[in-house]
């Protein structure tokens, strides 16, 4: 059987279009790190906000920057870090979700679904692959806040089969509602844990977020619920729970049969 994976979640505000402070922001809080922990997980757009400036702030310059700042904390922690920024690739940008490993081994995901409410189509390229990741035999599929709506993008499969899911968010308190609900929604439908990073704070457009950031059984019950506190949040998930909760009750057994595609 797996080990238990235990998991760090950095729950808090962020400076609006400053990577800087951002990466300095983050650097002093992970410091604070105080035990062992296996995953860490930072909101969506954690270098910035969700700023649809990346013409201004995304280039190789601040590309390579804070990547090499999640490598020095994976070292640091000898735990995989993980969280989303805005990205420039080939004249193109996206809001890129990457998996940086101890090692120094380095995964990404385009978010795929863009949120058009607030013109994030008309700045980045959306994705169109999905990323399943491995930790201590334990497999991740990973995806950026808006992707919870949408429950087929998402789906456990056998093609696409997964333990937990890792969201990365910029959810805004409006609906905050929303929010629970489909996670909850999400862990229930693919008997599956679900870890959930969403940030703090009001930003420049006078859009606040209350975080809430979780980690849901796939029972839909919460193990860990950060509420509206700031800082650093520890809980465990555990491989033989899960597995035999998927025994017991099968429903995956019966599950319809059918194809799409990202257009």
């Amino acid at each position: 059987m797996l080990p238990d994976l235990s998991i760090c979640l950095v729950q808090t505000d962020l400076f609006w279009e400053d990577i800087a402070a951002n990466l300095n922001h983050f650097d002093k809080l992970l410091q604070g790190i105080s035990k062992s922990v296996d995953l860490i997980v930072l909101p969506e757009m954690f270098t910035t906000g969700f700023s649809m400036k990346p013409s201004e702030y995304a280039n190789e310059e601040s590309n390579e920057a804070s990547i090499h700042q999640m490598k020095i904390w994976a070292n640091r922690h000898q735990a995989v870090v993980c969280g989303s920024m805005m990205y420039a690739s080939n004249n193109c940008f996206y809001n890129r979700f990457f998996w940086v490993s101890p090692n120094q081994e380095v995964h990404f995901y385009d978010k795929a679904h863009l949120f058009r409410m607030g013109e994030e189509n008309n700045h980045y390229q959306k994705g169109n692959q999905q990323l399943l990741v491995q930790l201590k035999g334990w497999k991740l599929a990973c995806f950026v806040c808006y992707d919870l709506r949408f429950p087929v993008w998402m789906r456990r499969t056998s093609e696409f089969d997964y333990d937990a899911i890792v969201l990365v968010a910029n959810w805004p308190a409006v609906r905050n509602l929303h929010w629970q609900m489909l996670s909850r929604a999400r862990a229930i439908e693919n008997q599956s844990y679900l870890i959930a990073v969403n940030r703090l704070g009001m930003d420049a457009n006078q859009i606040n977020h209350i975080g809430n950031s979780a980690i849901i059984e796939p029972t839909g019950d919460y193990i860990l619920d950060a509420a509206s506190e700031n800082g650093l949040f520890y809980a465990s998930i555990s491989a033989h729970s899960l597995h035999q909760y998927r025994q017991r009750f099968p429903v995956a057994l019966d599950a319809d049969v059918f194809e799409w595609k990202i257009s």
